[in-house]
């Protein structure tokens, strides 16, 4: 099991970014940003070899080969 940030969320923000660099904006006046949407990956082959079952969770979770994918928003950190 894996939970961290949506990476490609974040690639979009620092895209975001990078574009307010270039229509001059000073690094030093933007904010900080966080994540907004994390994801929490699972090894489908592995939790079947410990004896866990992995409810149908379709369409909250996308299945990819042997891992489950669940991509949630956190709102309180949403502007």
């Amino acid at each position: 099991m894996a939970y961290g940030p949506n990476l490609l969320d974040m690639y979009r923000q620092s895209g975001v970014m990078i574009g307010k660099v270039l229509q001059g904006k000073k690094l030093a006046d933007l904010p900080i940003e966080r994540p907004t949407q994390f994801e929490f990956v699972v090894n489908l082959k592995t939790a079947k070899t410990l004896g866990v079952t992995i409810p149908d969770l379709y369409p909250v979770a996308r299945r990819r080969g042997d891992r489950v994918t669940i991509l949630f928003c956190c709102a309180a950190l949403v502007r």
